[in-house]
């Protein structure tokens, strides 16, 4: 009896030895994150931004800065900005950038400007891997940005445009846009507002009468372009379009005609050639001809003292008439020693 109550003593005491350092190791795991997050759940407490223990917890374990989320949402909670820290932890597990969201959130307030917490995230997110940010948005909403036409970076500082009287005008314009937030998701960017202006002060150029008009009237330029809408479907709103620079670049029209003409004149002796070529190949066909003939006649002047030895021979042709016949021949070939008085006499036959 002895021995079994020794033993259930030692079983117990085992027991309550286990259930001791099990609570010893709860109560220091328990400490151990009461003073890991202890800090930040004070600094959240004090800041009247309150952030409880297991939200920090589940931060932690979802491997997300619970610092970062803590301290952004005092930041949002001192602009009067009611942001849980799930609307945070959401936006930054979506790969966004929570101060930048926060701080533009608060300049938007400030200044006026309607823009929910939703919105911003949504243009946060549209930026995402390009070099603005929402806050940058924000900031150009407030105080509008000042855009070169056409963009230096792209190697021109000018454009240039033909009026109609053939006069090359060279423009520089400067338009003044602020963000339109409202359409910043899924609007054109601002090379599309930049393009749509050089539009405008191409066609607006090349309806004026005489480079002359423009550069007296260089607001005409601006209120045309203005007229057509460069703005729309785009995340920004155009303020302004000043023309900041107008001046003559050269007399393209002259230059077209002088280049035509040249052409023409090409064309012209490519023509001339061909008629040339064909001349010439006319005349060596006629000179061949020529030759053809030739030999005609000589092989018909061959067959005469034929037929004469067969005259002879027929009895039809007599020695007078051979003598008269040579007689003939002598007198011509005189007749055509008088004629070409050039010709020595050796030569006359």
């Amino acid at each position: 009896m002895n021995n079994l109550l020794s033993a259930n003593i030692s079983n117990a005491t085992a027991w309550g030895t286990i259930l001791v350092v099990v609570l010893v190791i709860f109560l220091v795991i328990f400490f151990a994150i009461i003073a890991k997050f202890f800090k930040t759940w004070l600094r959240a407490r004090l800041a009247k931004a309150p952030v409880s223990m297991s939200n920090m917890l589940g931060m932690w374990l979802r491997k997300v800065p619970y610092p970062l989320v803590v301290d952004t949402r005092i930041t949002a909670a001192k602009a009067g900005l009611d942001i849980s820290t799930d609307e945070l932890e959401a936006h930054f597990l979506a790969g966004g950038d929570i101060v930048d969201c926060v701080l533009a959130l608060i300049a938007a307030e400030k200044a006026g400007i309607p823009l929910s917490y939703d919105r911003a995230c949504a243009i946060d997110l549209a930026v995402k891997g390009t070099s603005k940010t929402v806050l940058e948005a924000v900031r150009t909403s407030i105080n509008p940005r000042v855009i070169d036409c056409p963009n230096p970076s792209s190697g021109q500082t000018r454009l240039t445009a033909v009026a109609r009287d053939g006069i090359a005008v060279a423009v520089r314009a400067r338009v003044t846009v602020r963000t339109n937030l409202d359409l910043f998701v899924g609007g054109a960017t601002e090379e599309t507002v930049v393009a749509r202006v050089g539009e405008g002060i191409v066609s607006a150029v090349g309806s004026a009468p005489s480079y002359k008009d423009v550069l007296e009237k260089p607001e005409v330029i601006s209120r045309t372009v203005s007229d057509k809408g460069v703005d729309a479907a785009t995340a920004f709103e155009v303020l302004s379009i000043d023309i900041a620079d107008v001046d003559v670049a050269g007399n393209v029209g002259a230059r077209l005609q002088a280049e035509q003409a040249e052409a023409d004149k090409q064309i012209a002796q490519a023509k001339a050639e061909v008629r040339r070529a064909a001349a010439v190949a006319t005349e060596q066909e006629m000179a061949a001809k020529t030759q053809e003939m030739r030999a005609k006649v000589v092989e018909a002047e061959a067959q005469i003292p034929m037929a004469m030895a067969e005259a002879f021979r027929n009895g039809n042709l007599g020695v007078l008439d051979y003598a008269r016949y040579q007689n003939v021949v002598a007198d011509t070939k005189m007749r055509d020693s008088i004629a070409q008085p050039d010709t020595p006499p050796s030569s006359i036959k």
